[in-house]
């Protein structure tokens, strides 16, 4: 037998928290010494110390845990909680990773700041376009409320545009406006591929839009690379430069995808901001 001391060191926990369990009545000890009240502890009961915590480490409740190691839950009960909690951790592991990618873009953007050339910026006209489009509202104009609405949009458009035999005449072309009656802040999402005056909306099922989407006589636009959800250096640069050369911005820049390959990092886009006359 092990003192609760030893006990505690082999199953690397801290004495506290065995306490804490054997009021629980999730691990008693093996023995109480009547006199002295000294726990003592088997070996053997390192198998049960270790499912405790691993479950308590899956976010059960120490609740739960006894009820799972007192076989008061079923096995299928069982399965559905794991299945459950695996749902939940991966949710909490990509929001994570989402969150993790926003910090590493705003650090990029503060170690990038002064080192775009005005020379990467051009100022031009924007043609008119014709536009058969799918819409969607963002919370916010931010990269991780625009990317899960604009990306599942465009799925959906190119599959259409595919199935229904319509070549776009041009790359993809993205832009936003304030979403009407919307939450303070809301975006309305447009993602939008060019069409010939041919082609109707009935052509593309439900829910598509054709536009005509006018032109702007004077924009400054930008080239990024890469995914879209590190698009902020870029973006800042092109805000410093409008500020910078006494222009005012006209509402949210455009997006037109120069290249689109499968690895976003293979990404480049055209960001179009118009600019007021």
């Amino acid at each position: 037998m092990f003192t609760i001391g030893d006990f505690a060191k082999h199953g690397r926990v801290s004495v506290r928290m065995l306490r804490h369990y054997d009021a629980l009545g999730l691990l008693r000890p093996a023995r109480v010494d009547p006199v002295t009240g000294y726990r003592s502890y088997e070996a053997a009961q390192l198998a049960r110390l270790n499912r405790v915590i691993a479950l308590k480490e899956l976010g059960f409740t120490l609740e739960q845990v006894g009820a799972v190691l007192d076989e008061k839950v079923g096995a299928e009960e069982l399965r559905g909680m794991l299945r459950l909690r695996r749902a939940e951790l991966e949710t909490a592991a990509a929001e994570a990773a989402a969150r993790l990618l926003q910090v590493e873009a705003r650090l990029r953007t503060i170690e990038s700041e002064g080192t775009m050339s005005a020379d990467e910026i051009v100022v031009k006209s924007l043609p008119p376009v014709r536009l058969a489009e799918l819409t969607g509202v963002a919370a916010s104009f931010a990269p991780q409320d625009i990317g899960p609405v604009i990306g599942p949009l465009y799925e959906d458009l190119c599959r259409r545009v595919e199935t229904a035999g319509v070549v776009p005449t041009g790359p993809g072309l993205a832009y936003y406006e304030e979403a009407p009656g919307g939450e303070p802040g809301a975006v309305l999402v447009h993602a939008g591929l060019p069409v010939a005056p041919a082609v109707r909306a009935g052509h593309l099922g439900a829910g598509v839009r054709i536009v005509e989407l006018p032109g702007v006589e004077r924009a400054a636009t930008v080239v990024h690379r890469g995914p879209m959800d590190g698009v902020l250096p870029t973006a800042q640069a092109l805000a410093r430069w409008i500020d910078a050369s006494g222009h005012r911005s006209a509402g949210y820049a455009r997006e037109l995808t120069l290249a689109g390959p499968e690895d976003p990092q293979g990404w480049v886009t055209e960001l179009q901001e118009p600019l007021a006359p």
